[in-house]
């Protein structure tokens, strides 16, 4: 049992992708590994800018023996009347002989199955030794990465993510000859770029992480984003700050660096003024900087860089790197500035000009729309709990001016703003609410976002939603599999989350009906395009929901109901869970499956009311009881769509209609017995399908 070590040396690979490639690496190892019955202890990956390597402890030399049966002709086929091999049975041994076995007769065994009886022989195979098999193996691993463009380098026809300078693979302290990636195998490695470029000789594997430390290199991907985490952290205590740090941008920048050195840095005050998010953005985009702020998430004049080098003269770096950020943060200065010599009205009637989509007309159309839908949603919203009441005109000025930012320069230097400097502009001239509304009707933005929180902002981020949705169905532009141009399936639970989180009592085909409305004759069949759009929404619900832990089959017992508005959907889906829980769910969900399958096999019309005087067995007659009482009972609870009162009410029914199907025939011979007993069900089903579909719970 010994210590496998596998590096591969290459030129400065992708940031953002040296994680996924580490992880893939292990993962192709691993799984190689296991196919191959090769047996180890531990098996751990590292990846630096230049290398990926794969270290494994307690590692076989050789593969376990493995007993493989061989089977032959059948046994009456094998030997004659005299017990002597037939010709196939002499076939099948003369096969196994010429794999340099002695075998006789006496040496083959009897292998029985369900049909019948043969010949067989349990083979032993030797295990292979692992250092033969491990070349293929870490050759395949790479193969198999998750590579977007491969390339070539100089002659070499090898292909990878980028041009490979060395590789090693040993045991212990022996190399293990191979080619992998065109470069014969060895035990020297190269260290840091400018502290430690020259080659080093590895002495046994497993001094490797050591010995690169010497030379400058943490290997360890996760022990270099931890040192530079807390050397971040340190160094934003100093100043009494906090630092913004990204995931992505954290991944990114233990990707860039070999050995971290974090250092912090300062710009001048001047550049404040300017929507912090904008500087925000070109440090952490551009500069790969970890931003700071104040306890209350206000950007303070310093940020933190991560560098690659342990220089004799920190200051001198810091010095160069604020010389290079601070003409970029004196674009965004200037853009800001430049922006504000006109009001945000004037950009927006700049988007006159400019295309939405070819077929559904310009961005200022789309403002146009938004206006109508949010109008719809704000009169529909009127004097409901939980909405403040605002005046259609607001509604209708901050929906032409949400895209407004979209021709400024400040935008078109940083996408990502749009919604947040025209916020900023907005508060110069317009009313604080719209002002707000304007950066709001991009909320969600991902999954988990916050939502708007004002009137104004909701109904705009509704609208341009509703409005992206109908619009692009309207074209048939429908997202196919995995592309999905326009986000619209983010878009839908955007749609969804709002509507269920802020307990908004809208419908669905409401909202739908109001954007084509909107739309006019711009679009053609709008019945089409109604249907097309809420199934699609509608389909959402099951992704959404399944993400929450909710179970599947209650989300399609809900959906079988088809609720309309997406609050009284969740309302449903919370009242379902808890059934489940309770004692009697399980016998109740079979009974409710049951009564469907009975009620859709029958013939004709089943009566609205039930004939007392047809009651005539003590089950059916305690079932009539239990479901008046029950009627009663949930009434009030249903007129406050007290979903899971409801259902709380109903599991009184669990023993009445068990004993109901053990002693009742429902389809007897006599006809009106069976019709009243289908009534008597039909009442059942009703009852259950106020709130959902409870017979298609599987559990």
């Amino acid at each position: 049992m010994n210590t496998i070590l596998f590096e591969l040396g290459t030129e400065e690979l992708p940031p953002k992708s040296l994680k996924t490639l580490r992880d893939a690496l292990l993962d192709n190892v691993r799984t190689a590994l296991d196919a191959s019955g090769i047996v180890y202890e531990n098996i751990r990956a590292y990846a630096a800018p230049r290398r990926l390597a794969v270290q494994m402890d307690n590692v076989a030399t050789t593969t376990p023996d493995k007993v493989e049966q061989k089977r032959g002709p059948a046994l009456k086929a094998a030997f004659d009347d005299n017990g002597e091999l037939t010709r196939a049975g002499q076939g099948f041994l003369q096969g196994l002989n010429a794999t340099g076995l002695t075998l006789s007769k006496d040496d083959l065994i009897t292998v029985s199955d369900k049909k019948g009886e043969y010949i067989g022989y349990d083979l032993t195979i030797k295990g292979e030794a692992v250092d033969v098999l491990l070349p293929a193996i870490f050759q395949k691993a790479l193969d198999n990465l998750p590579i977007a463009k491969r390339m070539r380098s100089g002659a070499d026809r090898h292909e990878f993510v980028r041009p490979v300078q060395w590789v090693v693979l040993m045991r212990d302290e022996a190399v293990i000859d191979a080619t992998i990636q065109g470069h014969k195998t060895g035990n020297q490695t190269r260290g840091h770029r400018y502290h430690a470029p020259d080659f080093v000789s590895i002495a046994h594997a497993d001094d490797y992480q050591e010995l690169l430390k010497n030379q400058y290199v943490i290997a360890d991907f996760d022990e270099r984003q931890a040192s530079i985490s807390k050397q971040v952290a340190r160094l934003a205590d100093e100043v009494g700050a906090d630092a913004i740090v990204p995931d992505e941008l954290l991944d990114e920048v233990t990707a860039l660096v070999d050995f971290p050195v974090a250092l912090r840095a300062s710009f001048e005050e001047r550049f404040l003024a300017v929507p912090q998010e904008a500087l925000i953005s070109t440090m952490q985009a551009d500069q790969k900087y970890f931003c700071l702020t104040d306890k209350n998430g206000k950007l303070l004049p310093y940020f933190v860089f991560v560098s690659n080098i342990d220089s004799l003269d920190k200051s001198a770096v810091i010095l160069g790197n604020e010389k290079v950020v601070r003409p970029r943060l004196a674009d965004a200065e200037f853009f800001f500035l430049q922006d504000q010599k006109q009001p945000l009205s004037y950009f927006a009637q700049l988007l006159k000009n400019r295309v939405f989509q070819d077929k559904l007309g310009t961005i200022w159309q789309k403002s146009e729309r938004i206006a109508k839908i949010a109008t719809a949603i704000n009169q529909s919203l009127a004097n409901q709990d939980g909405w403040q009441n605002i005046n259609d005109e607001d509604v209708v000025r901050a929906a032409m001016l949400c895209k407004a930012d979209l021709a400024t320069t400040l935008v078109g230097e940083f996408p990502e703003l749009q919604g947040v400097a025209g916020t900023y502009y907005a508060k110069n001239s317009e009313n604080p609410a719209v002002a707000q509304a304007i950066e709001e009707q991009y909320l969600p933005k991902f999954s988990g976002d916050n939502l708007p929180q004002t009137a104004i902002g909701t109904a705009l981020a509704l609208a341009d939603r509703i409005d992206t949705l109908v619009g692009i169905f309207g074209i048939g532009q429908v997202p196919t599999g995995s592309k999905d141009p326009f986000s619209l399936r983010r878009a839908s639970i955007g749609i969804l989350r709002i509507l269920i989180e802020k307990k908004l009592p809208i419908g669905l085909s409401s909202l739908v009906q109001a954007s084509l409305s909107a739309y006019g004759e711009v679009l053609d069949n709008h019945q089409k395009i109604f249907e097309e759009v809420m199934t699609f929404i509608n389909s959402r619900y099951r992704a959404m929901y399944t993400e929450q832990g909710v179970n599947v089959d209650t989300i399609l017992a809900v959906q079988e109901i088809n609720p309309d508005t997406p609050f009284d959907f969740d309302e449903r889906i919370r009242a379902v869970e808890a059934f489940r829980a309770l004692p009697q769910a399980k016998t109740l969900a079979q009974n409710n499956k049951r009564v469907g399958n009975i009620l859709a096999k029958a013939q004709g019309d089943i009566a609205d009311e039930i004939e007392r005087s047809l009651l005539v067995e003590a089950a059916e007659q305690a079932l009539f009881s239990a479901v008046s009482t029950a009627k009663q009972a949930v009434a009030p609870r249903q007129a406050m769509s007290d979903y899971q009162g409801v259902l709380q009410e109903l599991v009184q029914l669990d023993e009445p209609l068990t004993q109901f199907f053990d002693g009742v025939m429902v389809n007897a011979d006599d006809e009106n017995l069976k019709n009243n007993r289908l009534a008597l069900l039909q009442q059942v089903r009703a009852l259950f399908l106020s709130v959902a579909d409870i017979g298609l719970l599987q559990s």
